[in-house]
């Protein structure tokens, strides 16, 4: 059975909200049975690109507090869907709890910031995007190794984008990209949402063809890693590989542009 895409969520910020923004106490509570599918779908989502021992029920756990937290902070005067806000409040929640949970060993966040380096050097030696021969060739490994590397560490580099997307905890006015500043251990969070905007929009045109495609299916389109792969025709493994190659591209651009 198919997960359902989440257009398919219906938003329902007047059947439940109206014009006064008022939830009765029987509201409330019907309001989060009805999106609780939806907490169920981001978390099974996310894990998906995690390692296994991060479980799915601490995800669905933490996203039920996000969903609480947003039926509660909830503001129609923003001009904001309700569905909106409750999967950035969702998602938000288990971030957090992954973030708390410190769930990656210190020696694959090594060799994430070893993979890194040797883009940015690589690119900067070149002026262009490094080949995955290229890029063995420098770190001394064969090709299998350098799979083998980008799949260890490709769940370090998909919460740095989920991170950075979710980077503003709170909505001004009634534009949802606004972003707050915020002071985290995300690199990403010492530059501004709007240029963050312009070097990620500048870096993703200088991917290589197929990772770009990829970045744009994923994040843009949000089909999951196995349906890119049947549009590709490629395994789901060689998806994941070029996401990780792409982001590990991106994160070298974006902290070269911060130095």
């Amino acid at each position: 059975m198919s997960k359902p895409h989440p257009q398919k969520f219906k938003d329902y910020t007047r059947t439940f909200f109206g014009g006064s923004g008022q939830l009765s106490s029987q509201k409330r509570d019907e309001l989060i049975l009805t999106y609780t599918p939806l907490i169920k779908y981001i978390a099974t989502r996310l894990a998906s690109r995690l390692p296994a021992h991060v479980a799915l029920d601490d995800l669905i756990s933490s996203g039920i507090i996000g969903l609480i937290d947003a039926v509660d902070k909830f503001d129609v005067a923003k001009n904001v869907q309700f569905k909106t806000y409750a999967e950035f409040r969702i998602k938000g929640a288990m971030l957090d709890e992954l973030r708390a949970l410190d769930w990656v060993p210190r020696s694959v966040r090594g060799k994430s910031t070893q993979l890194e380096n040797a883009y940015a050097f690589m690119e900067q030696k070149l002026g262009r995007a490094a080949t995955d021969e290229e890029m063995t060739g420098h770190l001394g490994i064969s090709l299998d190794e350098f799979y083998a590397l980008l799949d260890e560490t490709k769940a370090i580099t998909f919460m740095d984008i989920e991170l950075l997307k979710q980077n503003s905890p709170e909505m001004r006015g009634s534009n949802f990209e606004e972003l707050l500043e915020q002071t985290s251990v995300d690199p990403f969070s010492a530059l501004s949402f709007a240029q963050i905007r312009g070097l990620v929009a500048q870096a993703i045109t200088e991917l290589p063809d197929k990772e770009k495609l990829v970045v744009s299916l994923y994040y843009f389109e949000e089909l999951t890693m196995k349906e890119i792969g049947l549009v590709l025709e490629y395994t789901e493994s060689r998806i994941s590989q070029m996401h990780s190659k792409a982001v590990m591209r991106l994160r070298s651009k974006l902290k070269k542009a911060m130095a």
